[in-house]
């Protein structure tokens, strides 16, 4: 593998841990790597040229082509429940951490090549990625950036020259992943279920050195530490909900102790309000629709709290009560963080008696009236400010039942001391125009692979970018799917 001088600065945390945690393994190179985007926001956050990601050399060490000096690729191996059904071993199957930087504030990133050919947990994989999912999760990862929802996010994008071989013959490709870490609930699932309480302890200390590091002046540091991964789950989910995002395949293994968003896979934002909307094509049960997310956080939440109960008390007994405790807490938090958001979402800042009830008969409303769940609430924050004007009224066909509800609503805004203005321009920080909708995926995806035309796919990145701010001229990106348009199924495609 060749090496090279790089304007990136790695300090690799994660590969100075005991060998058992990962395998030495180079990126396999490609044939004729070409650059499809860099993000120039985040590399700048990150100290990387932008410069020299887009030369010659940079877009080799995007392809895994050549490993810039001080890096120290590995393979990362973990286990995970899926489906609820238990894998004893997974790994990184078709990924390399290259190493770990440091941005502007000091704050630790891995940079990982996902796609980046085969190592010892590929499962007889050939450890590539198809064009389509390399930009279907470069479009959604900066959506849900923008959108102010903790995501792991892409640093650039790279055709392979390479073909993939799925159901048909796909034109291959890479990315640069930046997450704060890649540690799943399935890493301690890895040890726990070989009874390696050594490993498990080192990776504990890690996470918390890491992550939460304010967890070390607590009496009970494993615990603050579950404690803090609970609440950073509750958040993340119930960010989840108000925005109307279904992530479509929440295995163990693909949630992370960062509280980050991650495997964008066979996810879906909801065009029509449906709480039971499942969208993964493999999720034949339904088991990760929309409404039982919450519900599966903490199932998950219980499957990493067992792996900690030798280390939460020397009594078993006792450890059990206090993991049970921590997450009795989940529901509680999820609950209160979703009914804020929805709160302000609608313009209220301060609870009042019937509130819950409001929001409650308005989603009722929407999803019997199948109303588009992005739409309806960019309307609302057109009529917040009690001004008739309206730029999403025209996008949406309102029954006499919402028609009613908004009255109820215009009463309640009534008894706020927030001015109308102020209200309305809260209102449109929270209730995006513009979301990364499923059929403007599949056109810019489509126009990649088989036109390799990325026009579609650039502006649809610079669209999501601005998700507050409507433009009339970018109106089509703001209206529900025609009836030919809609995506009832997502596939994970890689």
């Amino acid at each position: 593998m060749l090496k090279t001088k790089a304007p990136i600065h790695f300090d690799n945390s994660y590969a100075r841990l005991p060998s058992q945690f990962y395998t030495r393994q180079n990126p396999v190179p490609v044939s004729a790597p070409s650059l499809i985007k860099i993000n120039h926001t985040l590399a700048q956050k990150l100290n990387i040229d932008s410069t020299w990601l887009e030369s010659n050399e940079g877009v080799s060490t995007i392809a895994g082509n050549i490993v810039p000096d001080g890096g120290d690729p590995i393979a990362t191996v973990y286990a995970g429940h899926q489906f609820g059904m238990w894998s004893p071993q997974l790994g990184d199957g078709r990924a390399i951490l290259l190493g770990e930087i440091l941005d502007n504030q000091k704050e630790r990133y891995d940079f990982q090549l996902k796609g980046s050919g085969p190592t010892p947990y590929s499962r007889g994989g050939d450890g590539r990625a198809p064009l389509g999912p390399i930009l279907r999760e470069y479009i959604v990862s900066e959506a849900m950036a923008s959108l102010h929802i903790s995501t792991t996010r892409i640093l650039a994008a790279a055709a392979t020259g390479d073909h993939v071989y799925r159901q048909n013959i796909l034109p291959g490709a890479i990315l640069v992943r930046i997450a704060k870490s890649h540690i799943r609930i399935g890493t301690f699932e890895f040890f726990y279920s070989r009874d390696d309480q050594e490993s498990l302890k080192i990776l504990i200390n890690h996470v918390i050195k890491r992550h939460y590091p304010e967890a070390t002046n607590n009496e009970n540091p494993v615990l603050a530490m579950l404690d803090a991964v609970i609440r950073s789950q509750a958040h993340l989910i119930s960010s989840w909900q108000r925005i109307g995002f279904i992530h479509g395949v929440m295995n163990t293994d693909n949630m992370l102790l960062s509280g980050e968003t991650i495997d964008y896979g066979p996810c879906a934002f909801m065009d029509t309000f449906n709480p039971g909307a499942v969208f993964s094509s493999i999720d034949h049960n339904g088991r990760y629709a929309y409404n039982k997310q919450p519900a599966i956080g903490c199932w998950n939440l219980m499957q990493l709290a067992q792996t900690l109960i030798p280390f939460l008390d020397n009594n078993r007994e006792r450890a059990i009560k206090l993991a049970q405790d921590a997450l009795d807490k989940y529901m509680n938090l999820l609950t209160e963080s979703y009914q804020t958001g929805m709160m302000m979402k609608l313009g209220l800042r301060h609870n009042m008696r019937g509130d819950i009830k409001l929001t409650k008969d308005l989603l009722d409303i929407m999803a019997k009236d199948k109303m588009d769940y992005t739409l309806t609430f960019r309307y609302l924050s057109d009529l917040a400010g009690n001004d008739t004007k309206t730029n999403i009224g025209t996008l949406i066909i309102c029954s006499e039942k919402f028609n009613y509800w908004l009255k109820i609503w215009k009463k309640r805004l009534a008894k706020s001391t927030q001015s109308p203005k102020k209200r309305q321009t809260e209102m449109y920080t929270l209730n995006p125009a513009f979301i990364p909708r499923n059929h403007l995926i599949e056109e810019a995806i489509k126009a990649a692979v088989e036109n390799k035309d990325f026009n579609l796919f650039h502006q649809l990145i610079d669209v999501v970018k601005q998700p507050f701010e409507y433009q009339a001229a970018l109106e089509k990106y703001a209206r529900a799917p025609r009836p030919e348009q809609i995506v009832h199924e997502t596939f994970c495609g890689t």
